[in-house]
C-alpha cells in the first residue's frame, strides 16, 4: 500500500496548491491513501468544515490537526460527525471529536490514523504515550488493520523521537508536525516503523514558519504586541513523505521525502515513480 502524508497546510495559497496537487499525486504515485495535517489551513489558524470538505473532494482521505484545532469555533459543531478528521487523542475525556479513526483505503484495506499532541513546550494535555498505548491495545497490525499512521504534533524533537522508538514495530509511521520545518531524519527504525521528526509545512517558506515576516520579526525584537500574524501567500512548497507498506507485516518497506514548488530544494520519491515534475 502506498501512503502520502503532507505536513501542516498554512493559509489559502498552500491549501489551494495541495488541493490542486493531490489528484495528480494520487495518479502519478499510484497512491492508496492520503493524510494531510490541516490545522493551519484557515488563515493560518484552525480549519473550518467547508475547508475540510474541499480537502476531501480533492482526494484527501483523512485530516489531522493539533493545538490549533479549536481556533475556528464552527468546527465544534461538526467534528463529532466527521469521521475523516482527528484531533489529538490526549485531550481530556469528553472533548468533541476523536483521536483516532479507522478508514478504508483503496482496495478495501483498513488504515488507522492516530493524532497525538506532545507536552514539552505545549499545552499540558494528558500523557501522549499512555494515550497512544490505549488506542493501539486492540488494533493489532497486521490482522485488525493494514497500516497505522501516527501524527505526533509537538515542539521538542526529543519527545518526538522518543515516541518514534516507543512505537517502533507496532505502527507503520510516526511523523511529527507543528514546527513547520522539514527535518532530514526520514528513515525506517530498527523495528520497521518509518519515522520523521517533522514533515514540514505546506506553505510559503519566504516567511517565519508560514507567517508574514515583518510582524513576526517585530515580536522578537520589540517584545510587544504587533498586528495579527497572517499567512505568507507567496508560492508554497508542498512538504511531506511517501511510504510503501509491507503487505505481510503492515510495517514500512520504503519511505522517501516529497517537496514540490516554492523555495525549498525539491525532492521527488524516485523509488516510487519517474522523477519528472508532478505538475
Amino acid at each position: 500500500m502506498r501512503i502520502l502524508f503532507l505536513g501542516d497546510v498554512v493559509g489559502r495559497a498552500a491549501r489551494v496548491a495541495v488541493m490542486e496537487q493531490v489528484p495528480r499525486l494520487r495518479q502519478r504515485l499510484d497512491l492508496d491513501f492520503v493524510v494531510v495535517n490541516g490545522e493551519n489551513s484557515a488563515g493560518g489558524f484552525g480549519i473550518t468544515p467547508k475547508i475540510a470538505e474541499e480537502f476531501y473532494e480533492s482526494g484527501v482521505d483523512c485530516l489531522t490537526t493539533g493545538n490549533h484545532v479549536w481556533d475556528q469555533r464552527e468546527l465544534l459543531g461538526s467534528i463529532d460527525r466527521d469521521k475523516r478528521m482527528v484531533r489529538p487523542a490526549n485531550f481530556p475525556a469528553g472533548t468533541p471529536g476523536r483521536g483516532a479513526t479507522l478508514l478504508q483505503a483503496r482496495g478495501g484495506r483498513q488504515v488507522l490514523v492516530v493524532n497525538i499532541m506532545a507536552r514539552l513546550f505545549m499545552d499540558a494535555l494528558d500523557d501522549p504515550f499512555a494515550a497512544v498505548d490505549k488506542l493501539l491495545a486492540d488494533m493489532a497490525m497486521p490482522g485488525v488493520v493494514d497500516a497505522i499512521i501516527v501524527d505526533f504534533h509537538g515542539e521538542a524533537s526529543s519527545e518526538k523521537m522518543a515516541m518514534g522508538h516507543h512505537l517502533d514495530g507496532r505502527v507503520t509511521l510516526v511523523v511529527g508536525t507543528h514546527t513547520h520545518i522539514p527535518t532530514a531524519d526520514l528513515h525506517i527504525l530498527r523495528g520497521g516503523t518509518a519515522y520523521q521528526t517533522d514533515a514540514g509545512m505546506c506553505g510559503d517558506y519566504d516567511s517565519v514558519i508560514g507567517m508574514v515576516k515583518e510582524p513576526a520579526i517585530a515580536r522578537f525584537i520589540r517584545k510587544m504586541p504587533t498586528e495579527r500574524l497572517t499567512p505568507a501567500e507567496g508560492q508554497p512548497t508542498i512538504c511531506g513523505l511517501v511510504l510503501e507498506t509491507d503487505e505481510t507485516t503492515g510495517l514500512a518497506r520504503r519511505v522517501e521525502p516529497l517537496r514540490l514548488g516554492g523555495r525549498l530544494v525539491p525532492a521527488w520519491p524516485t523509488g516510487f515513480a519517474p522523477a519528472e515534475s508532478a505538475g
